[in-house]
Formats: structure tokens, C-alpha cells, sequence
């Protein structure tokens, strides 16, 4: 296993939280039942423990301005994102940055779940919008 560098979610962008939750209970999959307003980034979250590291996650926009609804709007519901937990993100970024990657933030900003968080646009990727995260103590 790596130990700087872990996958910790999968995000899907959703309409609707409370009607995708049901669709993954029904395959017997729990989420928990609190919910997480993250104001930054105009987003409702809940999450699903799929095994000890990972976790799906949903996202659904609180505004017409959210990230997730303009890419609702664009390419509709569906996977948004990878997430890897990392020990270091201010050192990961400047690492990755250095290396040529386009990050999508200059500096980590606050993400759900007590979390530093930065993405890795998708033109640097291969298509693929990744995030990494960092827990705060």
C-alpha cells in the first residue's frame, strides 16, 4: 500500500443527495446520515464508507454558481472526481506543480469532512479531475 498517497473517495455529482442515497441502499451500501454544507464551495455532501479507505461521496449544488451545478449543467450526473489522501498537500502541490500539473487552487482551501483540499485540473490528467486531501488535526 502507499503510504503517502491513498485513493479516499469517489465523488458523484448528483441533483438530488436524498434520492441517489436510496439507489445505493437499495445495493447495501449505507451513508451516513449527517450531511456536510461546505459554503466554498456551494456544495452538499454525504458520504459512504465502502472499506477502511475508502469512501464514496455525493455532491449536490446549493446554487445556480456551484462548481457541481455548472458541471451538472454541462455533462449531467455522474462520477466527478478521484480523491487521494495525502500526508503533506502544501508539499504534494508544490511536488506536482513543479512536475508541470495545473492545479486548480494556488493554495489548498477547506474542503468537507475537516479537510485541506486541492484538484489537479483534468487538462494535466488525461481528463481525469483529481483531488487531493489532507486532514486537519
Amino acid at each position: 500500500m502507499l503510504k503517502d498517497c491513498q485513493l479516499d473517495h469517489i465523488a458523484i455529482a448528483v441533483k438530488n443527495i436524498e434520492e441517489k442515497v436510496k439507489i445505493y441502499r437499495d445495493l447495501g451500501i449505507h451513508f451516513e446520515d449527517r450531511r456536510e454544507i461546505v459554503p466554498e464551495q456551494k456544495v452538499k455532501t454525504a458520504f459512504a464508507t465502502i472499506e477502511e479507505h475508502a469512501h464514496l461521496e455525493l455532491l449536490e449544488p446549493t446554487s445556480d454558481q456551484s462548481p457541481i451545478a455548472q458541471y451538472i449543467a454541462k455533462k449531467g450526473e455522474g462520477i466527478h472526481h478521484l480523491c487521494f489522501k495525502v500526508t503533506d498537500i502544501k508539499a504534494k502541490s508544490a511536488e506536482l506543480k513543479a512536475k508541470g500539473y495545473t492545479l486548480i487552487y494556488e493554495n489548498p482551501v477547506k474542503g468537507a469532512n475537516n479537510k485541506l483540499i486541492n484538484f489537479i485540473h483534468p487538462k494535466s490528467t488525461g481528463g481525469v479531475l483529481i483531488e487531493l486531501s489532507e486532514e486537519l488535526g
